[in-house]
């Protein structure tokens, strides 16, 4: 944005100086010349004087008006130029942009800037040399790099690493196609607001699911297991199916240690949608199941067909009516066939994959959780240390805990027990039994806390504890043991064989480079402080900018393009990108296709700003939103937030506002000046994408820079952006 000059304000105080310096001077000749005079005389000079004060002060003005144009001339010849260049110099001091700077300013002043030009000169020699060095010597692990970054990029599943507090750093490209095709809107911008480095796992899985897997797998680990890990299998939220398996990243051994460490640093997904397999396991077993139900009674006509129709004294007229009967079964059987191969099945219940799992594992987790939850004091009655059971151990944990919280809440228990042993009479299956003292209870209240929907804590989910016997394919039943006066619940479950659990340990991974990592987020934790107290090279950004049909947001113009890209780690991700057209419902002005060369039918067909900005918003969440002249952008958002459903209370940054803080003494502040200033290349002007990958590059250089000036942390940066002149600016 250009605007006009502010003058500089010593200028002003040099003004003020010479005004006050005259006005004494003038003052005090006045009162010399009058000492000397006799009284008579001195009456006389104040009576012309006084007649010809205006003449006196217009005189003065003059002269200080010339002494002002002196003064400007004086300082755009000797001051600003030096104060310019300073501000320029500083640039190509902190960042790492190489390119000249202009000679203005007088002689002298241009001496100084050859000069400088050619220390930069030389100290770019310099680099280029220890780069080339660098370069050399690690031309072998770059070429293995590459490799590396091949097998990755060609392995058929998806793979994403996360930190401890579920922030993406590390995926592959089949993650990232997996992810689109997760997305509840991957018509708007390819659905890519899902996967990125920076992002949380969270937005795809729930928190405690990945917890509780966390959690068997440092038990794993504290057993001594070569090779821990954790499968589970959730439903997004786009209704896919998820198999996920788990592996820990430990961190380094210390030196000289023998064993490896304990402590986690993150942890490995490995996804495979099997929505589409399940589906065709289902499919095989409603066709069984049809087949067999449905084939039953025709089976049993035919039959009976048949053994009448060996009866020699039968007549024509039977015989033809038993043979009709055996025609009518066989084509209806064979119709009944046909149909089956060509249908498909609506809802039935999947299997649920399970995972092998320690007895004492699940034990153990069990009575942490419904101490955790639900306040019951929680113990182990009895325990075979041997079983291992073949569990989807999160849903069956719920369900422990929500009988527990019923039994304290509706009949006042205080303290229940597990058991857990082999099933007398049923081999390969075990007795898990939730034991309590207390009331009895009926058989209806045992349906009725079996079919509803199990409530843990404060929340509700939609299975019932019938929904997770029929995954485990087990049974559940309510006993009484009389001469022990006690009660319990019994969960009749699978085993499992402990073998394929260490055949499963004994399996090698290997080791690959994906295409888009970010290891140094390993570093980072969760953060107790507010955002503006955070510093700024430890954000997340959204730059993006947006095209319109117009400059008055209040008077009816539209978005007509939202381009966006992300920083994360001090990194621009040239790869995670957001750009989607916008049907404005309204025309486009002709005056305004030559600037961003939208035409009308580009944005035919394409969603409107009621699906944009929830998409939009979605890829923004959890990060501080940075825009050139972001008082437009932010303008046009908010007017739009109630018709999208979505809230826009991100912290936002000016790129604007930031470089007047920067180079107060610059001439120009728009996009285009500043990034020459930096050395920044301009591609793709005025395309939403374009402008936001400039101003992301732009923020980049600025953050160093505003460091120098004692700004780190987001609230500094949003506190010095306001004092700036164009901070009055209002849409």
């Amino acid at each position: 944005m250009a605007a006009q000059q502010k003058t500089d304000r010593r200028l002003w105080w040099l003004l003020a100086a010479a005004a006050a310096l005259s006005l004494v001077w003038l003052m005090l000749t006045i009162g010399l010349l009058g000492s000397t005079l006799e009284p008579d005389a001195r009456q006389t000079v104040w009576g012309l004087i006084g007649d010809r004060l205006t003449l006196i002060a217009l005189t003065w003005a003059a002269g200080m008006a010339a002494i002002a144009y002196g003064l400007k001339r004086w300082f755009d010849h000797w001051v600003t130029p030096s104060v310019q260049l300073a501000e320029e110099a500083q640039v190509l001091l902190r960042t790492d942009v190489v390119r000249e700077l202009p000679l203005k300013g007088n002689v002298e002043t241009q001496v100084l800037v050859g000069l400088f030009n050619q220390l930069v000169a030389q100290r770019e020699e310099l680099r280029a040399e220890m780069d080339a060095k660098v370069q050399e010597a690690a031309q072998g692990i770059e070429q293995e790099k590459s490799r590396l970054a091949a097998l990755m990029s060609e392995l058929t599943q998806s793979v994403v690493v996360c930190n401890l507090d579920g922030r993406i750093l590390l995926y592959n490209n089949r993650a990232r196609m997996q992810f689109r095709a997760l997305s509840q809107a991957p018509g708007v911008a390819g659905g890519a607001e899902l996967m990125g480095l920076g992002r949380s796992i969270y937005s795809v899985f729930d928190r405690k699911l990945v917890a509780h897997a966390l959690e068997n797998i440092q038990q794993r680990m504290l057993r001594g297991a070569g090779q821990p890990s954790a499968q589970f299998v959730t439903t997004t939220p786009a209704g896919q199916l998820l198999r996920v398996q788990m592996a820990p990243v430990r961190s380094p051994a210390v030196a000289g240690a023998t064993e490896p460490s304990l402590d986690l640093t993150g942890f490995v997904l490995m996804l495979d949608n099997i929505t589409r397999d399940f589906e065709a396991e289902s499919a095989k077993d409603q066709v069984l199941h049809t087949l067999t139900e449905r084939s039953r009674a025709a089976l049993a006509s035919m039959q009976a067909a048949l053994d009448m129709l060996d009866y020699p004294d039968l007549d024509a007229t039977m015989r033809e009516r038993f043979l009709g009967v055996l025609r009518d079964e066989t084509m209806a059987l064979s119709q009944r066939i046909g149909a089956l191969e060509a249908g498909s099945t609506d809802s039935l219940k999947t299997r649920w994959p399970l995972e092998d799992m320690l007895g004492t594992d699940l034990v153990t987790a069990a009575l942490k959780r419904i101490e955790t939850v639900t306040s019951l004091q929680a113990s182990v009655a009895e325990i075979d240390p041997a079983l291992w059971l073949k569990v989807e151990s999160f849903s069956l944990l719920q369900a422990l805990v929500c009988l527990a919280g019923r039994l304290g809440d509706e009949f006042s228990v205080r303290f229940v027990q597990l058991r857990l042993q082999p099933a007398a009479g049923s081999p390969g299956k075990a007795w898990l039994d939730l034991i309590w003292s207390g009331q009895v209870m009926s058989t209806e209240t045992v349906m009725s806390w079996e079919m509803d929907p199990m409530r843990v804590g404060n929340e509700t989910v939609r299975l019932t504890v019938r929904d997770v016997i029929e995954r485990h394919n087990g049974a559940f039943w309510f006993e009484r043991e009389r001469l022990r006066h006690q009660a319990f619940f019994r969960f009749l479950l699978p085993l499992a064989n402990p073998q394929e659990q260490v055949d499963a340990a004994t399996l090698s991974t290997n080791e690959s480079r994906p295409e888009y990592y970010d290891f140094d987020l390993f570093k980072t934790t969760e953060q107790t402080r507010t955002m503006d107290d955070r510093r700024l090279t430890d954000l997340v950004y959204t730059v993006f900018d947006t095209e319109t049909t117009g400059l008055n947001p209040g008077q009816g113009d539209e978005i007509i393009q939202i381009g966006a890209a992300r920083i994360v780690n001090h990194k621009l991700l040239r790869q995670e990108c957001f750009e989607q057209l916008v049907n404005p419902q309204r025309l486009i002005p002709a005056a305004s296709i030559p600037i961003h060369g939208i035409r009308p039918d580009m944005v035919m067909g394409q969603p409107t700003i009621d699906q944009v900005l929830p998409a939009f918003h979605a890829f923004a969440q959890d990060t501080v939103l940075v825009a050139h002249n972001a008082a437009f952008d932010m303008r046009f958002l908010q007017l739009k937030e109630q018709q999208a459903g979505v809230v826009f209370d991100h912290p936002v940054l000016d790129t604007l506002l930031l470089s007047a803080v920067i180079h107060p003494n610059q001439d120009s502040h728009r996009l285009e000046a500043i990034a020459e200033r930096f050395n920044v290349t301009i591609v793709g002007r005025h395309t939403a994408l374009g402008d936001a990958m400039v101003t992301a590059e732009v923020f980049l250089k600025l953050i160093p820079l505003l460091a120098e000036k004692g700004i780190h942390t987001l609230g500094e940066a949003r506190e010095a952006a306001q004092k700036t002149y164009y901070a009055r600016i209002r849409y």
